[in-house]
């Protein structure tokens, strides 16, 4: 029995079902699939256009996703790294300012528990914090086991 082909807009519908995709992302995954004729940006375009496919919902589902487990700064790559738009990226960023250092005090909470005895400890827990793309600053607020009376909506 031959298999089917599946069309590529049934395809995007598909990988759309299952999460939010950037266009980029979707793109690229569609363009393995697309033969001779198939327009991938026209495709696109239509889904937009139906609300299928949408950028700040992409945008706040990758945030959800990832806000628990990382800092500002790498959360802003991957968006920049899915394409989208610097302008979003911009109140993305005003956004997620304010709840950083909370964000990183859970995160140092759960792997480390207590504040660091030695200076090789305190260099350990902020590495590992700013590889998690926290800011310096939120990191020194986890690092000193600071509890949440600190201010957690400056700016810096």
């Amino acid at each position: 029995m031959a298999k089917l082909q599946i069309s590529l807009k049934a395809r995007a519908l598909r990988y759309l079902s299952a999460r939010e995709h950037s266009r980029l992302e979707l793109a690229r995954k569609l363009a393995r699939y697309a033969q001779e004729g198939d327009d991938i940006e026209a495709l696109l375009d239509t889904l937009e256009a139906a609300k299928l496919l949408s950028q700040a919902r992409f945008s706040e589902s990758l945030i959800h996703r990832r806000a628990h487990r990382y800092g500002n700064s790498r959360i802003l790559s991957e968006l920049q790294s899915h394409g989208i738009d610097a302008d979003a990226l911009i109140d993305i960023k005003a956004g997620l300012a304010s709840g950083e250092i909370a964000r990183a005090r859970e995160v140092w909470r759960k792997k480390f528990k207590q504040v660091p005895a030695s200076a090789e400890e305190r260099a350990k827990q902020m590495r590992f914090l700013l590889q998690r793309g926290f800011s310096h600053r939120a990191i020194q607020s986890a690092v000193k086991g600071g509890g949440d009376d600190d201010s957690d909506s400056e700016d810096y």
